[in-house]
C-alpha cells in the first residue's frame, strides 16, 4: 500500500509542476481516498486550487495538511500565497516567516516575504528578506524584486544596478530589459530608449522596438547588439532594405564584428539575394581574412529557392569544391583554430543542401568527418569509445533522448510517443533540451521523461550531465537544422548513439551508430544513402494521435477562393519547390478549368515573389496566366490552416522532399493527396502514410503519373470521395499504432 501512494503521490506532484492540475486534483484524491489524512495530498490538493483560484477551498486543505504535519515547509509557503491573496497581510507574513524556520533554505519563501512586507509598507524587512534570497543563491527575480524596491525608494542608480545584475543572469528577459528602461526615464538617460527597444523586441512587438531604437539612434551609435536587434526588427516586418541599410551602419561602425556580417549573410539569403551575401562575405574576410565562421558560411550559401534546374548543379558543384578546399586547409593544431573551427561549426548547418533532391552521403560524410575532428579537438575528453555500462538486476535500460525540438515543433509531435508509450518497467528515459524554446510540449516531454534537463547554449554542461547519467544509449531526434545538435552528436556520450529521423537525412558523422526510419517510407536500397546501419521499424515507426481537428470558423470567401472552385491545397515550404516540376501546375490549369492551386507564402516577401516569378513563367508557356490559377496566401495560424485543410478538394505534395506532419494532418481530414514516390526517404514520406491507409492509387511513379492523377482528381469528384473515403478507412491503421514502439524497443535490448 505504501508504495502505490508514493507512486501516485509522486505523479501527483509531477503532473502539478506541469501545470496539469486537473490530472493532479484526481491522483491527490486517489491517494486521500486510500488515506483521508495523508498531509501531503492535503497540501498537494490545496497547492491546486490556489494555482485554480479556488483560495478558500485551497486554505481549507492546507489548513487540514498542518493539523497532521505542521513540519511542511511547502505548506506554509502555499498557505501564505493564498493569505496574501484574500487580503490577510500579516497572517501571510506570519506563514512564510514559518517556512523558513522550517527550512532556512526555501528560496521563494524569501522573495514572497519581501513582496508581502512591501504591500504593508515595511520597506526596511523586504529588502532584507530579498538580501537574504540572494545571499543563499543569487537568482534573477530576487535582483529585479530589490530593483522594483529601490524605484518605490527613489534610489535610482541602486535599482539600475539591480537590474543590471538582473540581466547579466538571463540577458533575454524582456521584462528586466522594460525594468531597466524606465530606471534610465527616471535619469532622463538616453539608455532609457534603448532598453525600453530591448524589451519590446523580445516581445516581439517590432515596430515599438524600431521607434524605441530610432529615439535612441538622435544621441548617440549602437553596439553591435544593437545593430543586429534593429535588423532583425526589419526583417520581421519585411522591411528588407531597411534592413540592409541597418547592417551597413553597423559595419560601418563595428568593422570587426563577425556576427554583424554572418547576420548580414544570412537576411541577404532569406531575401533572396544569395550572390550579394557571398559579396558581404568577402567584405568581412577582407578585414578578418583568417576568420572560418565567414569562409564557411560564404560556402553554404545556397539559393532558398532556385530559379532553374542548372542553378541546382551549380550551386552543389561550387559548394564540394569550396568545401574540400576549406577542409584541406584548415590546421587544427593551434587552440586558436581549434576554437575558430568549434564557433564556425556552430553558426549554421548544411539545410538547404538536403532540398537539391540529390544523394548526399558523399558530402554529409565529408562535413560530418569534419565536425567530428573540430570537435575531437576541443573536446578529446568526449570522443573515446564507451563500454556499456552492466545492467544490474532490476534496473532499467537508461535511455536518453536529446533535441532542440522539444516543443510544438515537427520533431517534438512525432516522437513525442515513444516515450509517452514505452515500457516504463523496462526503461528509464533521459529528456535533454537543448533549444531556447519553451511551451506546453516541452512541459508534457518533462512529465513522461523520468529524468528532465534544460541546458541551452552549453556544450560541455550537456555532454557533462550525458555521461554523468551513464546512458546504454543516446539517441538524436534530429540532427542538421541546428549546429550545435551537430557538433554534439560528432562526440561520443554514450557506448550506442542513433539519429532519428527528425531530419530525415544521414549525420554523415562517423559517431553516429545508427539511423532509426520507417519501412514504409524507405527504398529497397536505402542503406546505400546512410552512412549509420539503418534500422527500418514497422510501418510509420511512431506513436501518432489522431489529430483533433477544430471546428471550421471561416469559409472560401475568407481566403478568396471561389465556392465553385476545385480548390488545389499545396502548402509545403517553398524551399521545397524544385524549379524542374513547376510544370505541373499549368499542366493542372490547362485540364481543370476551375482548378484554384492554393500555396502558402514564406514569411519573406522577395522570397515569396521569386516564387511567383516562376509560377508566372511557369504558365505563360502554356499560355496561360498564373493569377487566375493561383493563389498565395500568407502564413496561417493553426486554426486557419485547418480551415484550409478543411475546406481543399485535392493536396498537392511536393517532390524530392515531401510533407510529412502536413500529411497526417491532411488525411486526419481525408483529404486526397497527389504524391510522388523519390529515390530517398526524405521524397517517400507521403507514399508512406497513404500506403498504411490503403490508399496508394494517388501515389505517382512519373512526373506525368502525377498530373494525370490530379487532374483526375480534380474533373471527377465520385472518384475524389471514394479515396476520401478508403483514408478514412485507414485511420485505425495510421494513428495510435504501437508496432513501431514494440520494434525500437526490441532494438534497445538487443543492442544493451
Amino acid at each position: 500500500m505504501s508504495s502505490q501512494l508514493d507512486v501516485l503521490l509522486a505523479d501527483a506532484f509531477k503532473l502539478y509542476e506541469s501545470g496539469s492540475f486537473t490530472r493532479a486534483e484526481q491522483k491527490f484524491c486517489q491517494v486521500l481516498e486510500m488515506d483521508l489524512t495523508h498531509p501531503q495530498a492535503l497540501c498537494g490538493l490545496g497547492m491546486v486550487y490556489y494555482r485554480q483560484g479556488l483560495y478558500e477551498d485551497a486554505l481549507d486543505y492546507l489548513e487540514q495538511s498542518l493539523e497532521f504535519d505542521a513540519n511542511q515547509a511547502i505548506c506554509h509557503y502555499t498557505q501564505g500565497l493564498v493569505l496574501a491573496k484574500l487580503g490577510y497581510l500579516a497572517e501571510a507574513t506570519t506563514a512564510y516567516q514559518q517556512a523558513i524556520a522550517i527550512d532556512p533554505s526555501y528560496l521563494n519563501a524569501y522573495s514572497e516575504l519581501g513582496n508581502v512586507c512591501i504591500e504593508r509598507g515595511e520597506l526596511t524587512q523586504a529588502e532584507t528578506a530579498y538580501r537574504q534570497r540572494i545571499a543563499l543563491s543569487p537568482d534573477f527575480s530576487s535582483y529585479v524584486s530589490l530593483g522594483h524596491l529601490f524605484i518605490a525608494q527613489q534610489r535610482i542608480d541602486e535599482a539600475i544596478s539591480a537590474y543590471q545584475t538582473a540581466l547579466e543572469l538571463q540577458p533575454r528577459n524582456p521584462d528586466i530589459l522594460y525594468s531597466l528602461g524606465i530606471a534610465f526615464t527616471g535619469k532622463n538617460h538616453p539608455n532609457s530608449s534603448l532598453y525600453l527597444g530591448f524589451a519590446a523586441y523580445r516581445r516581439q512587438e517590432y515596430e515599438s522596438a524600431i521607434a524605441h531604437y530610432q529615439q535612441f539612434q538622435k544621441t548617440r551609435p549602437g553596439e553591435i547588439d544593437f545593430y543586429l536587434a534593429l535588423a532583425d526588427c526589419y526583417q520581421q516586418l519585411n522591411r528588407w532594405e531597411k534592413a540592409i541599410i541597418t547592417y551597413r551602419q553597423g559595419i560601418a561602425l563595428h568593422r570587426e564584428a563577425v556576427e554583424l556580417y554572418l547576420s548580414f549573410i544570412l537576411a541577404l539569403q532569406n531575401c533572396g539575394q544569395v550572390e550579394k551575401a557571398r559579396q558581404i562575405a568577402d567584405e568581412g574576410l577582407a578585414v578578418l581574412p583568417d576568420r572560418l565562421s565567414l569562409k564557411l558560411e560564404k560556402i553554404r550559401l545556397f539559393p532558398v529557392l532556385y530559379q532553374n534546374s542548372e542553378q541546382v548543379d551549380f550551386y552543389r558543384n561550387r559548394f564540394t569544391l569550396e568545401l574540400d578546399n576549406l577542409i584541406q586547409n584548415c590546421p587544427l593544431k593551434t587552440a586558436l583554430f581549434q576554437n575558430q573551427a568549434l564557433n564556425a561549426t556552430g553558426v549554421n548547418t548544411n539545410f538547404y543542401l538536403q532540398y537539391q533532391g540529390k544523394n548526399d552521403l558523399e558530402l554529409q560524410q565529408k562535413y560530418g568527418q569534419f565536425v567530428h575532428q573540430v570537435m575531437a579537438a576541443n573536446y578529446p575528453q568526449w570522443v573515446q569509445p564507451l563500454a556499456m555500462p552492466t545492467l544490474q538486476t532490476g534496473e532499467r535500460i537508461r535511455i536518453g533522448y536529446i533535441s532542440a525540438c522539444l516543443q510544438w515543433h515537427t520533431v517534438g509531435m512525432v516522437f513525442s510517443g515513444w516515450l509517452e508509450h514505452r515500457n516504463r518497467e523496462e526503461f528509464e528515459v533521459y529528456c535533454y533540451d537543448v533549444g531556447r524554446q519553451r511551451d506546453r510540449l516541452t512541459d508534457w516531454f518533462r512529465i513522461n521523461s523520468d529524468y528532465f534537463y534544460s541546458i541551452p547554449d552549453d556544450i560541455p554542461a550537456v555532454c557533462q550531465q550525458i555521461q554523468l547519467d551513464s546512458l546504454h544509449i543516446l539517441v538524436f531526434l534530429d540532427i542538421g537544422m541546428y549546429a550545435p545538435m551537430t557538433q554534439l552528436a560528432g562526440l561520443r556520450l554514450a557506448p550506442v548513439q542513433c539519429v532519428a529521423w527528425g531530419h530525415p537525412i544521414t549525420s554523415g558523422l562517423p559517431t553516429q551508430d545508427y539511423f532509426i526510419s520507417s519501412d514504409l517510407m524507405e527504398p529497397e536500397n536505402a542503406q546505400t544513402h546512410y552512412s549509420e546501419q539503418l534500422i527500418r521499424l514497422p510501418n510509420l515507426g511512431i506513436y501518432f494521435p489522431k489529430p483533433q481537428i477544430p471546428e471550421v470558423n471561416k469559409n472560401r470567401a475568407d481566403y478568396g477562393i471561389p465556392d465553385d472552385a476545385v480548390m488545389y491545397l499545396s502548402c509545403q515550404s517553398l524551399f521545397k519547390y524544385l524549379p524542374q516540376y513547376d510544370i505541373i501546375f499549368p499542366a493542372i490549369g490547362q485540364k481543370v478549368a476551375k482548378a484554384k492551386l492554393v500555396f502558402i507564402g514564406h514569411k519573406s516577401n522577395p522570397l515569396t515573389a521569386q516564387f511567383c516569378h516562376r509560377l508566372d513563367a511557369a504558365f505563360a508557356q502554356v499560355g496561360l496566366d498564373y493569377q487566375e490559377f493561383c493563389i498565395i496566401l500568407p502564413r496561417q495560424s493553426k486554426r486557419d490552416y485547418w480551415n484550409l485543410l478543411s475546406m481543399a478538394n485535392i493536396g498537392l505534395d511536393t517532390f524530392g522532399f515531401t510533407g510529412f506532419l502536413t500529411t497526417l494532418e491532411a488525411v486526419a481530414v481525408n483529404l486526397p493527396i497527389v504524391t510522388h514516390v523519390g529515390p530517398f526517404m526524405r521524397g517517400r514520406q507521403s507514399a508512406g502514410i497513404l500506403t498504411r491507409v490503403g490508399a496508394t492509387e494517388t501515389v505517382a511513379q512519373t512526373q506525368e503519373d502525377y498530373i494525370k492523377i490530379a487532374v483526375t482528381l480534380g474533373l471527377n469528384r465520385e472518384w475524389r470521395e471514394a479515396i476520401a473515403s478508403k483514408i478514412n478507412e485507414g485511420h485505425q491503421l495510421l494513428y495510435e499504432d504501437n508496432t513501431g514502439i514494440k520494434a525500437l524497443e526490441d532494438f534497445y535490448r538487443a543492442r544493451v
